[in-house]
Parts: structure tokens; C-alpha cells; sequence
């Protein structure tokens, strides 16, 4: 994606959210049950890929596409790293 004033607009707009009752807020605005629920199922997808999960038992438990799945792994492995550092840095949360 390029960065574009609207872009910038919607990501400073969600870095300014301060706690999850203000996301859940937003993004109830934002987006439709299906796009939120399709978000949700992806970052899922990543940590089980993340895991070394199988795509049949990602499949099984979350409810997605092998396509899906590939196209999480890619992004995951081969993307702009935005998987890869929200991923490790709520492993180091746990920690």
C-alpha cells in the first residue's frame, strides 16, 4: 500500500486508540462484522504459522482457506514484516 494522506489519516487515528474498548468502538464503526472477523482470522492464522501449526489443523481450528493460509505465510515470511514484528512483540508480552 502507498502512503497517502487518508492512509496516514486512519493509522494515526488507530495509534491514538487508548485501550481495547476504544478499538473494539472503532473498528465496530469502521468495519463490517465479515472484514473485522477476516482481519481477526489472518493474525490468528499468522501466530499458528508462527507456531509451526500445519495448514490442515489452522484449517480445522480457525475456519479458513489453504489459500488464506498461503497467502498469511507469505506475508509472514516474505512481506513488509508487519506480521513479524506485532507477533514477536506480544511474545516479548507474555515473556
Amino acid at each position: 500500500m502507498n502512503h497517502s494522506p487518508s492512509a496516514d489519516r486512519l493509522f494515526e487515528a488507530i495509534l491514538s486508540l487508548k485501550d481495547i474498548d476504544e478499538c473494539y468502538n472503532f473498528f465496530e464503526d469502521l468495519c463490517t462484522i465479515t472484514e473485522l472477523r477476516d482481519m481477526c482470522q489472518r493474525l490468528d492464522t499468522a501466530f499458528l504459522i508462527d507456531e509451526g501449526v500445519s495448514y490442515q489443523k489452522i484449517s480445522e481450528q480457525i475456519g479458513v482457506s489453504t489459500a488464506t493460509i498461503s497467502r498469511v505465510s507469505r506475508c509472514l515470511n516474505y512481506g513488509a514484516g508487519g506480521y513479524r514484528s506485532v507477533i514477536d512483540r506480544m511474545k516479548e508480552g507474555e515473556e
